[in-house]
């Protein structure tokens, strides 16, 4: 079904992936890359803490809010009389709705909100991973049972819905549910649904209807939770796309793969956004440790440089990472390890350059299994947003970690982990950091004015 975008342009804002530096219209911002590109942001926060704007109640849920124009987009989970699983690894059958909520910017008023009956039977089921997808009026979200919904931005009217279990008889949902952050390409919805023969599909974005379908996928972690993202390499558009058994290249066009590079995962957990940096392509997994490769330049494909693993989750190599995307620049790398150790390696081989466990609050866990926290970078620092619910200010370079400012942003109310954590990822926009946890979305001014 179409729809008339021009009113919601001017409603909504320019919401088009090429979007003003001060939105975050999708996963890892504008240009997907986990870049906060806007001038005029404190430089360290005041001793009382940064004004928060409003505090608006949401339900249970992983996904991060997007922010453009003068609209907050987020998803969540209201959960029905079934109770979910006691332990947040089995899988259940419980009644739930999952909503799609757009708020007023300024107010954090909700201004409209639509919701669909959803059985959750996915493991750690919270709520919906994925972070909306904002672009020329139009909002894509993806739930953790495979509900794709496509709606206008100005009034929350449905103009397409696909269930992915029902479209592609798939007989169950991936362990940790969907979590392909949807991606728009032109005219294009494409993210992971699975199956044979359809592992990644795009859609055309006004009707909802299949465009192409590529790859296949099977077993009970589907294709994998990690997002597709289109780089350029050897003058080639490429959408790279990192299942359990391989990281693929496609053409964005048509689905055709370029290239394929095996790198095995186990428990499909392909969490971690791929890092693009120069010509080398960096991945990392939880259990398997660290993959460089490089681009080629002449035609499409890509060589690997080095694969590290260590020996075990606790005693690790190189980089392995269960959800935040690490951030590669001028030769190194920083993420977070599986538990919570913050590292810089080196690019060029994997070598570790130094460790810090304060970050993540690794240092004051008895089990820091997983101990989480997302790396935005800005100018020449970068913003931290650990799972104790902290938004930290720090420099991250080769001679080492370098905190600047830490404040609370939000509570930890997540128990999946076995202690309170906040696992979504926060929207940096309009000179403000937009946060949630399981109760509550916060918007905080970080402006030097």
């Amino acid at each position: 079904m179409s729809f008339p975008r021009t009113l919601l342009a001017v409603l909504v804002g320019s919401c088009s992936v090429s979007v003003r530096a001060d939105e975050w219209p999708q996963w890892l911002g504008p240009q997907r890359d986990a870049v906060w590109r806007e001038s005029g942001i404190i430089d360290k926060f005041p001793a009382n803490g940064p004004a928060v704007r409003w505090r608006t109640k949401i339900g249970v849920g992983y996904a991060g809010p997007a922010v453009v124009g003068n609209r907050v987009f987020v998803t969540d989970r209201v959960r029905g009389d079934e109770r979910d699983p006691n332990s947040a690894f089995e899988r259940g059958n419980a009644a739930s709705t999952e909503r799609i909520v757009c708020l007023d910017e300024a107010t954090g008023k909700i201004v409209w909100e639509h919701s669909y009956p959803c059985v959750y039977t996915v493991s750690y089921p919270a709520g919906p991973r994925c972070t909306p997808t904002v672009a020329d009026g139009q909002v894509f979200t993806l739930g953790a049972e495979g509900n794709l919904v496509a709606l206008a931005a100005a009034d929350g009217k449905v103009l397409w819905q696909r269930d992915f279990k029902q479209d592609y008889s798939i007989r169950q949902s991936p362990t940790w549910g969907f979590s392909s952050h949807p991606l728009v390409d032109g005219k294009k919805v494409i993210t992971l649904v699975g199956g044979e023969g359809t592992a990644v599909v795009a859609f055309d974005r006004d009707s909802g209807k299949e465009v192409w379908r590529a790859l296949s996928s099977s077993g009970p972690h589907g294709p994998g939770y990690g997002p597709a993202q289109i780089i350029e390499a050897a003058g080639v558009r490429q959408l790279i796309v990192w299942l359990p058994t391989a990281v693929n290249s496609l053409d964005p066009e048509t689905g055709n793969v370029l290239w394929s590079h095996s790198f095995p995962v186990r428990q499909g957990l392909t969490v971690p956004t791929p890092r693009r940096s120069g010509d080398l392509l960096f991945l990392t997994a939880f259990y398997d440790g660290s993959l460089m490769l490089k681009l080629n330049s002449d035609k499409p494909g890509a060589s690997e440089v080095w694969r590290r693993s260590g020996q075990s989750e606790r005693n690790t190599d190189a980089l392995h990472s269960i959800m935040p995307t690490p951030f590669v620049e001028n030769g190194h790398i920083y993420g977070v390890c599986s538990y919570g150790e913050l590292r810089c390696l080196k690019a060029d081989s994997g070598d570790r350059v130094w460790e810090d466990l304060t970050a993540t609050g690794a240092d004051k866990l008895r089990n820091a299994r997983w101990a989480n926290a997302f790396l935005i970078k800005h100018e020449d620092r970068f913003f931290l947003a650990n799972e104790a619910g902290d938004l930290i200010i720090a420099r991250l370079t080769p001679k080492g970690y370098d905190e600047v400012s830490r404040t609370k942003l939000l509570k930890p109310t997540n128990h999946n982990a076995g202690r309170p954590v906040v696992w979504s990822h926060p929207a940096f926009a309009h000179r403000c950091v937009f946060a949630r946890n399981d109760e509550e979305i916060v918007c905080v001014s970080l402006s030097k004015e």
